[in-house]
């Protein structure tokens, strides 16, 4: 005769506490996203799932939870998707429905994705790799999704390459040259100011629709920076490289500047309430410590500042 087996994640615990976040990290599943006229691309992602858990329930029942969570990554990863957060939010949602007692639902999942490009001079073939970060929250009131990317990139100091500047300046003038000349000069031929490779990072949270393309996350954020780098360069693409950053330096507040104007520009139908996040971190060439800046916005005030009607 066989006896039931008692379930105790069901009962009650003996500190009525909520947790707010319960489930599982490091999930690995393969994930499809479909191109028109191309091959899927194929990225090996990493979920966290999670489900928030009432004070009167003792456990999340996580053996059946991840039956439930790979059941359901399973489904969501099958079929080729159009957009990694969408991935997320349908896990979302349905880990909603299958949990009772349940008010949200989280899914996020990482990725190191792999962009084919041309070098800026030479013209060759090259690759580079952009860190894809995707999420979803499922409620009663609706879902939420979200799609980032980190990429790298390079940025020059202003302030150094003012003062390297100066010197050039006061050099040229010892050495007689007219005063039209120099400023001619200087401004045909940047001046040396310590770079550094920075990460920008940048994310779009919306309720889903309309949607936001990948790439033209990954390019807000390649182009806020001084440079674009790309891992083959030919001396033509060292020198384009160089050039090309220390003619745009910026300040690591002025790379999250310059992605707050490309959102503004690129991403205009996006709706007021949808939530941007932009990050800078550089890592200085000449200090130990690294420079950090970011900002973490609604769009209607974000487009309010950067089209000059936000408060002073």
């Amino acid at each position: 005769m066989s006896h039931q087996l008692p379930d105790v994640q069901a009962t009650s615990p003996d500190v009525t506490v909520g947790l707010s976040q319960v489930g599982v990290t490091g999930v690995e599943k393969l994930v499809k996203i479909a191109r028109e006229d191309k091959r899927p691309i194929v990225l090996t992602a990493e979920f966290e799932v999670f489900v928030d858990l009432p004070a009167w329930r003792k456990g999340a029942d996580m053996s059946r939870n991840m039956e439930v969570i790979d059941e359901i990554l399973e489904d969501a990863t099958r079929e080729e998707a159009y957009q990694v957060e969408e991935v997320c939010g349908e896990a979302a949602e349905r880990l909603l429905e299958k949990h009772e007692y349940t008010s949200k639902a989280e899914v996020s999942m990482e990725a190191e994705f792999m962009r084919r490009e041309q070098t800026p001079a030479s013209d060759r073939e090259t690759q580079h790799t952009v860190d894809i970060v995707a999420s979803a929250t499922a409620t009663d009131e609706g879902t939420r999704e979200k799609i980032g990317a980190t990429v790298t990139g390079m940025t020059v100091c202003p302030c150094s390459q003012g003062m390297s500047a100066a010197r050039a300046k006061q050099t040229l003038e010892d050495l007689g040259v007219e005063e039209e000349t120099i400023t001619e000069f200087l401004e045909e031929v940047p001046q040396p100011g310590h770079s550094q490779r920075g990460h920008a990072t940048l994310a779009v949270e919306s309720g889903g629709d309309p949607a936001v393309d990948l790439n033209d996350v990954i390019d807000i954020a390649r182009d806020s920076m001084s440079a674009r780098i790309y891992n083959l360069a030919k001396r033509p693409d060292e020198d384009h490289m160089t050039y090309a950053a220390h003619a745009d330096a910026k300040f690591v507040e002025d790379c999250v500047r310059s992605m707050a104007e490309g959102v503004v520009s690129e991403f205009s139908h996006l709706p007021d309430d949808a939530v941007l996040t932009m990050k800078q971190s550089n890592d200085e060439s000449i200090h130990q410590h690294n420079a950090h800046a970011e900002r973490v916005v609604e769009m209607q005030t974000l487009r309010e500042e950067v089209n000059g009607n936000g408060s002073e």
